[in-house]
């Protein structure tokens, strides 16, 4: 049989009917107190023709938030609304995962409970200016976590993955990426810590790892997914050696048996210029089922697949666009053009109003 873009793939028990992944995207149109409504109901059904969807990045606690009007996963409120979501996705027979997210230094006091300081491993202010109610303000210095605080985050992951359970979803992925907490702790531009999470690999790996292992322990190894980004320069991010830190990162991974590793395969968000990196290698250090993306076509995705670099592609803008992308690509139809204007925030326009192919 041959393998493409079309044929049928399991990530751990995640059973899709096509590699075609709709990528996480946030889009700040979430209802008051965070709470997923109709809009978000009608977005996420559109799109339940993709093999998986994976929500927008999406705050595992109220301190975990770094932009307005995003949905969270850790009040009763936001898993009945969650649940509107999954439900509608599975009646379409979709499969969808949600992202957990704690963005760490990419925030303001403004979008923190009591105006709080951001946290982060290191006391280094991002350059850049934070995205907040009342427009685009400078970043602040965050506060560096102590040590003992760290578990209390992981049992933060733990509680969005009992609520996800409880919402219907059928995995999570950990947003270990795009320079936020997790991220930041991984790399040596925003981690210059001395004690057990600073330093060495081992040790800037040791929070993925902590949430991983309790993330995997309620849900199982076989619904969870995390996402890196190895040389994405975005959120004033770098690392002095990225190919060997996170081809150690690949390896540490591996005996967790993860449903995927979905990595963000350069730079996104115009956030500098990635450094050199073998993605190849990387990949294949990483024994288990692998998501590729960045800025892959259907040509692209079919050549990664059929070469075995990748089991399924995530793809971004063109499934915001493009609702039925999955059907434009089977018949090789035109795409719908993105409008950058109503990415973030704002009304259905720009949302749920993309046209469907006429039949």
């Amino acid at each position: 049989m041959q393998t493409d873009l079309f044929s049928p793939v399991t990530l751990g028990s995640i059973a899709l009917k096509n590699r075609i992944v709709m990528a996480p995207l946030t889009r700040n149109r979430a209802g008051e107190g965070g709470v997923p409504h109709a809009v978000n109901v009608e977005y996420y059904a559109q799109r339940a023709s993709a093999g998986l969807i994976i929500t927008e990045a999406t705050p595992i606690s109220a301190m975990a938030h770094g932009y307005p009007a995003l949905p969270g996963v850790y009040t009763d409120a936001q898993i009945a609304g969650w649940k509107l979501v999954t439900d509608a996705v599975h009646a379409k027979g979709g499969k969808i995962v949600i992202q957990l997210w704690h963005v760490g230094r990419i925030s303001h006091p403004s979008l923190l409970p009591n105006g709080a300081q951001p946290v982060a491993p290191s006391a280094i202010k991002p350059a850049g200016k934070a995205f907040t109610y009342k427009g685009l303000v400078d970043y602040v210095e965050p506060r560096a976590l102590d040590e003992s605080e760290l578990p209390a985050i992981v049992q933060d992951y733990v509680h969005a993955t009992q609520c996800a359970i409880k919402a219907g979803f059928d995995g999570v992925e950990i947003h270990a990426a795009n320079g936020y907490l997790l991220d930041q702790f991984l790399r040596d531009g925003s981690n210059t810590r001395t004690d057990n999470y600073g330093g060495s690999f081992e040790n800037r790996v040791r929070l993925l790892l902590e949430v991983t292992k309790a993330v995997v322990n309620v849900i199982g190894s076989d619904k969870v997914g995390v996402r890196l980004s190895p040389v994405n320069p975005f959120n004033d991010m770098k690392d002095s050696n990225p190919q060997a830190l996170f081809n150690y990162v690949a390896e540490a991974l591996n005996p967790l048996n993860l449903a995927y590793l979905h990595a963000v395969e350069g730079g996104i968000h115009g956030g500098g210029i990635a450094d050199p990196f073998d993605f190849n290698a990387f990949r294949k250090l990483f024994k288990g089922q692998y998501m590729a993306n960045l800025s892959y076509d259907k040509a692209r995705g079919n050549a990664a697949i059929a070469s075995g670099h990748a089991d399924c592609v995530a793809y971004g803008v063109p499934f915001l666009a493009n609702p039925d992308l999955v059907e434009r690509f089977k018949v090789d139809a035109p795409l719908n053009e993105a409008d950058s204007k109503t990415f973030y925030g704002g009304t259905e326009k720009g949302y749920t109003d993309y046209p469907f192919m006429k039949v």
